[in-house]
């Protein structure tokens, strides 16, 4: 059993069990669901509908990235440098233990997402000082 993952109209995700993906199912042969004509028997019985267009939730549009909020973090990096859990995540990154590194992050911020996204970020960072290392060197 595969996961789906449906995009909406304003690009939100859901997870749906099915037992194969879309695109899995065109290349089998599957058609798309037809239109329906209104009538109440036939291939494309059912009653016509006009889907309405969502609008953006509170928190989607909360979460976009901001160039601001972006240059405010960055300041506070610079300043205060790392919390001493993210140390710890450079640490575990430093020594080849991913795995670790993100179980260490998900019980330190509460659910795996946000502590995938951690360890993402942590590995950035790590990149881009190993990139500016090796610039001062040469």
């Amino acid at each position: 059993i595969l996961k789906l993952q449906f995009l909406y109209l304003i690009g939100t995700q859901s997870t749906i069990t099915m037992v194969a993906t879309w695109t899995q199912m065109k290349k089998a042969g599957a058609k798309t669901p037809a239109k329906t004509s209104g009538c109440v028997r036939g291939l494309a019985k059912g009653h016509q509908v006009t889907k309405l267009e969502r609008p953006i939730r509170t928190n989607q549009r909360q979460a976009l990235a901001k160039k601001k909020l972006a240059a405010v973090k960055e300041v506070v990096l610079e300043t205060a440098g790392f919390t001493p859990y993210e140390k710890r995540c450079v640490e575990l990154l430093k020594v080849q233990r991913e795995k670790r590194c993100l179980r260490f992050a998900k019980r330190r911020l509460g659910t795996f997402l946000r502590g995938k996204k951690k360890r993402e970020i942590m590995g950035n960072i790590m990149r881009k000082q190993a990139a500016q290392a090796a610039k001062k060197q040469k």
